[in-house]
């Protein structure tokens, strides 16, 4: 069925105009993918013939859909007495090396059952796509044994019933489970052994991994991308969030779609990242959260032109938001994007952040995923925070529910 979208400010992000904007638009939708878009004036007259159903949307802003391309959506349990502990001055450090951090969301993520664990994320998710995320990435991590990594792959899988696509990210080198204590090369090992049954078992999109001081090294790191590459897999990197520890040219030996984090990115790792084409994902939330005062090198990846993507972050120690638009604010005001690079960054090149070509611009030949917004200019999505001004959803050419 064809479906015409009319009357309506098209954000296209595509072409030489700021934002792609295409006053007095119009979308035509065929199945799935958008068909035609452009000045609703020019409508081809043999397309316009095939229209069977009209949408008029009396001059309301439309963007792409929305992408987050970083969160950590399942797990267990909460960790809001860590918060607490960090207001009396402990660091993220000194909590993880006590046995907080990531280690007590394992310990919740293993108890729990694939039930709880789905109703949690699926509440968590609902949360996103009332703010207009047609698209979602989950990583696992909280689980560090075979068969919890696995428990939280197929949450995370069962979550596209709701509405939304949902790409998994298998982060088995979170962090080192209390039985491996003092033998992480042992614990990487198997990780690395876990990794094809999982893949087998269509739970992987794409690996992940945490390199850092209290997290894995860079040998340690190589070994996992070996093994997913090995397997076709490909791979992004948790980098440079704490300390450099040059993962960023670790991961883009390996073509990482993304680097995330980067608050201690080096002119190195910037360099590496442009002749590599790997894309920079921001997280302002876990800035705020834990107070950093180290900002990512956000004008030097702009005159690189290395693509800056925006994500919520999404985790339960260090960015338990569940707002998407907050995160466009917090981009422009903690880290200095323009409005329109920020939506860009949950658009556009998170898309490329989780290697879908598919989506994040409304162009002829892309998803149909775009968001209707009660707005005058898209900048608005950036300058206001705590405002939802979401109308409408359509995903797949469909109206979401």
């Amino acid at each position: 069925m064809i479906s015409l979208w009319n009357d309506a400010r098209l954000v296209t992000l595509a072409g030489e105009q700021p934002w792609g904007l295409i006053e007095q638009g119009a979308l035509l939708t065929r199945g799935e993918q958008l068909l035609w878009v452009g000045p609703a004036a020019e409508v081809p007259a043999e397309l316009l013939q095939l229209v069977q159903k009209r949408h008029e949307l009396g001059g309301a802003v439309v963007t792409p859909g929305l992408i987050d391309c970083h969160t950590h959506l399942v797990y267990g349990g909460q960790r809001a007495n860590e918060f607490e502990m960090r207001l009396h001055g402990a660091s993220y450090e000194d909590i993880s090396r006590a046995g907080g951090g990531i280690r007590s969301s394992v310990t919740a993520t293993r108890e729990a059952s694939e039930h709880q664990l789905y109703a949690q994320a699926a509440h968590r998710a609902q949360a996103l796509m009332s703010e207009g995320v047609t698209t979602l990435e989950v990583k696992s991590g909280y689980g560090l044994s075979h068969v919890a990594e696995a428990k939280m792959l197929r949450v995370a899988r069962k979550l596209s019933a709701l509405g939304l696509d949902v790409r998994t990210t298998y982060l088995g080198a979170h962090a080192v489970p209390a039985e491996f204590l003092g033998r992480q090369d042992e614990y990487i090992e198997q990780v690395c052994q876990w990794l094809p049954q999982l893949k087998r078992d269509g739970l992987v999109d794409a690996v992940d991994a945490f390199c850092e001081g209290i997290g894995f090294t860079t040998a340690q790191t190589r070994r996992v991308f070996e093994a997913a590459c090995a397997l076709g897999l490909p791979v992004k990197l948790h980098a440079e969030q704490l300390s450099d520890q040059g993962g960023t040219q670790l991961a883009c030996e390996f073509q990482a779609l993304s680097c995330d984090h980067l608050e201690y990115l080096s002119e190195a790792g910037i360099a590496a990242m442009k002749a590599s084409g790997t894309v920079a994902v921001l997280l302002p939330g876990a800035f705020y959260f834990l107070r950093e005062t180290k900002l990512p090198p956000v004008q030097q990846l702009r005159e690189a032109g290395v693509p800056m993507a925006i994500s919520t972050d999404h985790n339960p120690g260090t960015s338990p938001t569940l707002s998407l638009l907050l995160m466009l604010n917090m981009a422009c005001t903690l880290f200095r994007l323009t409005p329109e690079e920020a939506l860009r960054g949950v658009t556009q090149h998170a898309a490329a952040a989780l290697g879908l070509k598919d989506r994040g611009q409304l162009i002829a030949g892309q998803r149909a995923d775009f968001c209707v917004w009660n707005i005058a200019h898209p900048n608005e999505l950036a300058y206001y925070f705590g405002r939802n001004p979401l109308r409408q959803v359509v995903r797949g050419g469909h109206v979401r529910g």
